[in-house]
């Protein structure tokens, strides 16, 4: 493995953090500010279980 490679795993890595921080902030800013309590919830519910499908489906 050379220097680039190594680079580049590294800086995937705190991309994919910083990505994944943004995308929780906005569903629990969504799912806070918005005055429908129980349905924004359940768009936040639904929002998550679509992030972890991808995240298996993104492994192969």
């Amino acid at each position: 493995m050379n220097v680039n490679q190594l680079v580049n795993m590294i800086f995937r890595m705190f991309v994919r953090k910083a990505v994944n921080k943004g995308v929780n902030a906005g569903i629990n800013h969504f799912a806070k500010g918005d005055g429908q309590g129980k349905q924004a919830r359940q768009v936040t519910k639904r929002a998550r279980q679509a992030m972890k499908v991808t995240r298996r489906l993104n492994r192969f």
